[in-house]
């Protein structure tokens, strides 16, 4: 028999994990953790609608409100539900914060290999559905469970030993709650990477690889084993961008990174990313992030703090 939860106590529950963000992140921007593969945002201002491109992921908002447009969808992760990101893709974001009451959202960069090995488990065991198809990113509702996980997480997380001992286990936990959520089955597709849908994958890790190559749709085609326009169509579908636009931001994102990490020029971080015109690069930089690439990276270091990259990372992302 579950045990039902007062209100007094999803309260109580809250406020602890709200008291543990702040504690973990005293900086605005990504505050890293014991664990290499979670970071904890904070952010102090609003943030209007910008580019992103996130890698394979879950953000979970304790507090504040994200909103992504995808398309002609509109995704929500706030107190109420978090983002799941089965494939990298740009998108467009928007949070709501201010200094009295920031942004305080946990960002779990995907462990493949947990994430994998969790949902072959679960899929044996044969008590998961499959209804929805796989999607590139999804808004869950967070229940009780969830909550609970998040918060005995946070807990280990802020004792070194806890966070030494426990902290895989508890992140698994997370995982397990995200794979056998409301759309767990839809992230478990993603995660296997079956059908047209994994086929795409194929090409998305080729121009993450190489995106500083002179790649072009038919070796794009070639790598998902698909005709030139089944692959166009089903890019797009995934995507809600054409397999050259998608090629372009991923090169973009990239080179906003290399000027805000290793203090790159403009020209320099254009021939990094596999431009042959410096001037080109800065109108399409110019074009997506709404600033020069000066006047961004500068932004980017203000505002943010931006800590290295991830140190398994397969897929070129904004942070």
């Amino acid at each position: 028999m579950k045990q039902k939860i007062s209100p007094a106590n999803s309260q109580g529950d809250r406020a602890r994990t709200l008291a543990l963000l702040r504690a973990l992140a005293p900086d605005e921007g990504y505050n890293l953790t014991a664990l290499p593969s979670v970071r904890i945002l904070r952010s102090d201002r609003k943030l209007s609608r910008t580019p992103v491109l996130y890698d394979p992921g879950i953000v979970i908002v304790c507090q504040g409100r994200k909103r992504g447009y995808f398309g002609d969808r509109l995704y929500q992760y706030d107190e109420d539900h978090y983002l799941a990101v089965s494939v990298p893709v740009p998108f467009s974001m928007e949070t709501d914060a201010t200094r009295d009451r920031p942004l305080l959202a946990l960002y779990l960069h995907l462990d493949f290999t947990m994430a994998a090995e969790l949902a072959a488990q679960i899929d044996r065991e044969g008590t998961a559905r499959h209804e929805a198809p796989p999607q590139s990113m999804m808004s869950t509702p967070m229940d009780a469970p969830m909550r609970g996980s998040v918060l005995r997480f946070l807990e280990a997380m802020s004792s070194p030993l806890e966070a030494a001992v426990l902290g895989q286990g508890l992140l698994r936990e997370i995982y397990f709650r995200v794979l056998t959520g409301a759309q767990g089955g839809a992230m478990r597709e993603a995660l296997a990477m079956r059908g047209q849908f994994g086929r795409i994958g194929r090409s998305l890790r080729l121009i993450h690889a190489g995106y500083a190559d002179p790649l072009d749709v038919t070796q794009l085609a070639e790598e998902a084993g698909m005709s030139v326009p089944s692959f166009h169509s089903h890019f797009k579908a995934i995507t809600q961008v054409s397999p050259m636009q998608y090629v372009k931001s991923t090169r973009l994102h990239q080179a906003r990174l290399l000027m805000v990490r290793q203090d790159l020029t403009a020209e320099a971080a254009s021939h990094a990313v596999g431009y042959t015109s410096a001037s080109q690069f800065s109108r399409e930089f110019k074009r997506l992030f709404g600033a020069t690439p000066a006047a961004e990276t500068r932004r980017m270091r203000e505002s943010f703090a931006i800590p290295a990259a991830f140190a398994d990372a397969i897929y070129v992302s904004s942070h």
